[in-house]
């Protein structure tokens, strides 16, 4: 009786609150989880880890910072459904969505990819503590939570901080994002990435200015190595 009573409750929370596809908001059947087969079977895939030396990305910063590899799963470009995703993931609380699509890269990754057998540690870009109480969540953490399950690699928390409360970067250019960024972070328990290579990892890659600077830190603490993992690229 009792489970017949949970069950009733659980159809009149899910008749409510029904779950939705976080990139077109069609409602998702059982099978199902945060996005829906349709969207997930058209997501625009890079198939960086493939070749995870392209000079492209690589040259975002090449004369600024040694990056070993780089790799993101999707593209972003406006008005997309990757758009869309990312957006609820880091605005509307979707953060178990983020650790999910984050764990099937990281699975992809894992079987795929070669490159990501010499990360050590992964390490998430982090929120200055106003932002973070702001919003309740880092994205990034949670993205870093399902690659390194996926990968079978530990995350190094609390390694990275973020001094300074900088504004928003969304329509800066990269001159004005790496002025924005180019003293925000400091490293804090450097033994804990001590000769390590470490995968940094963020929601998007646009110029890369944030994760250069979190970078330029991470390596004069000490890191052997960085590469930089994200869930989206922006561009094609």
């Amino acid at each position: 009786m009792f489970q017949f009573i949970q069950h009733c409750i659980s159809d009149f929370i899910d008749l409510l609150f029904p779950d939705l596809c976080v990139g077109c908001d069609q409602l998702l059947n059982t099978s199902e989880k945060y996005i829906c087969s349709h969207c997930r079977m058209n997501l625009p895939e890079t198939g960086h880890h493939r070749e995870p030396y392209d000079q492209i990305l690589l040259n975002k910063f090449a004369g600024k910072v040694p990056i070993q590899f780089i790799a993101s799963y999707v593209y972003f470009t406006k008005g997309s459904s990757v758009q869309k995703i990312i957006h609820q993931i880091k605005y509307k609380g979707q953060k178990e969505a983020a650790k999910e699509i984050a764990r099937w890269y990281g699975y992809l990754l894992k079987s795929e990819s070669k490159a990501v057998e010499a990360i050590d540690v992964v390490i998430s870009v982090p929120l200055h503590k106003s932002r973070l109480q702001q919003r309740g969540y880092n994205q990034a953490d949670w993205i870093a939570e399902g690659l390194a399950e996926a990968l079978e690699i530990p995350v190094c928390k609390d390694v990275v901080i973020r001094n300074q409360f900088k504004e928003s970067q969304t329509n800066k250019n990269r001159l004005e994002r790496w002025e924005n960024v180019k003293s925000a972070f400091s490293v804090l328990n450097s033994e804990s990435v001590l000769d390590k290579h470490v995968a940094i990892v963020d929601d998007v890659l646009t110029t890369g200015a944030t994760i250069e600077a979190c970078a330029t830190e991470l390596l004069k603490a000490g890191c052997r190595s960085v590469s930089v993992l994200t869930l989206a690229v922006a561009g094609r």
